[in-house]
């Protein structure tokens, strides 16, 4: 009923990670470095996608939208790389606003500045060519993934949300370390869309032929059962880590965001959990 293959994980775990970027490079808030950081991440996991789409099973859609990911962080980073001396406007300010502060209350003038030139700022718009490009292989990958179509294109595209929301709030909680200064707002928008997308994730993973059959035995895990009721559990305990993160985020001292970066790499054990330990079950049917 259901097909899994390697390269439609890579690269609906790239896609959704790099539309994420995208939703917090457009704030103009994150240092540059950490756009760098991403592209290089997600690019790789493009790259795997690729490798094992060539290699084992190849569908030509889902392979040009690999390749066009591959590009599209290739685009990005060399934009941001050539503007990198112009900072980012959100970050700038804060650090002016912060030496002024310091200023008004020592006497002492910083002059802390974090721009360098006066020349355009990267342009986050770049940032959506390449997730456009991973979403075009991902319609592939869901239209050759199994019966009934629509079900499985769905499983598809929403899981590389999910997985990209979850992931991106995990790897921007430890960009806190780097910029310590950064306002909240970023991650919290992350670890809100973690929690919304987890419920069209698990309903479309209930739909029958779905993990209810699992859990009644019509279709045999291969674990006695086993893995249908870890399944339940990493379902659960997914929504429970966002709960405690935000309630974390609440919290006024730093401190609190290292411990929801904490949580948040619990949560990406339990959400690739919900995503690939249901996929592999299902793999099993017909």
């Amino acid at each position: 009923m259901l097909d899994l293959h390697g390269a439609t994980v890579m690269l609906q775990w790239a896609t959704g990670g790099l539309i994420f970027l995208w939703v917090t490079t457009r704030r103009r808030e994150v240092g540059i470095g950490y756009g760098w950081t991403m592209r290089i991440t997600y690019g790789l996991m493009a790259v795997l996608s690729l490798y094992l789409g060539l290699s084992f099973g190849p569908q030509l859609i889902r392979e040009i939208g690999s390749a066009g990911v591959i590009a599209g962080c290739v685009i990005a980073g060399a934009q941001s790389w050539t503007r990198r001396t112009a900072g980012v406007e959100g970050q700038r300010e804060l650090a002016e606003a912060r030496s002024g502060r310091v200023a008004a209350m020592t006497g002492i003038d910083l002059d802390e500045r974090v721009k360098v030139d006066d020349g355009p700022e990267f342009d986050p718009r770049l940032d959506l060519i390449a997730p456009a490009f991973g979403l075009f292989g991902l319609l592939g990958a869901g239209l050759n993934a199994g019966d009934p179509v629509w079900l499985q294109l769905l499983r598809v595209l929403v899981g590389a949300v999910f997985l990209g929301a979850v992931s991106d709030a995990m790897l921007l909680g430890h960009w806190y370390l780097v910029q310590p200064g950064l306002g909240r707002e970023p991650l919290n928008e992350l670890v809100r869309w973690t929690g919304i997308t987890w419920a069209p994730e698990v309903l479309l993973l209930l739909i029958p032929t779905g993990m209810l059959s699992v859990l009644d035995g019509t279709i045999d895990d291969g674990y006695a059962g086993m893995l249908g009721w870890f399944w339940v559990a990493c379902v659960v305990t997914t929504i429970g880590l966002v709960f405690v993160t935000v309630a974390a985020l609440r919290e006024r001292q730093y401190a609190a965001v290292m411990a929801a970066t904490g949580l948040l790499y619990l949560a990406i054990l339990t959400a690739f959990g919900v995503d690939l330990v249901a996929r592999a079950a299902l793999s099993q049917a017909g």
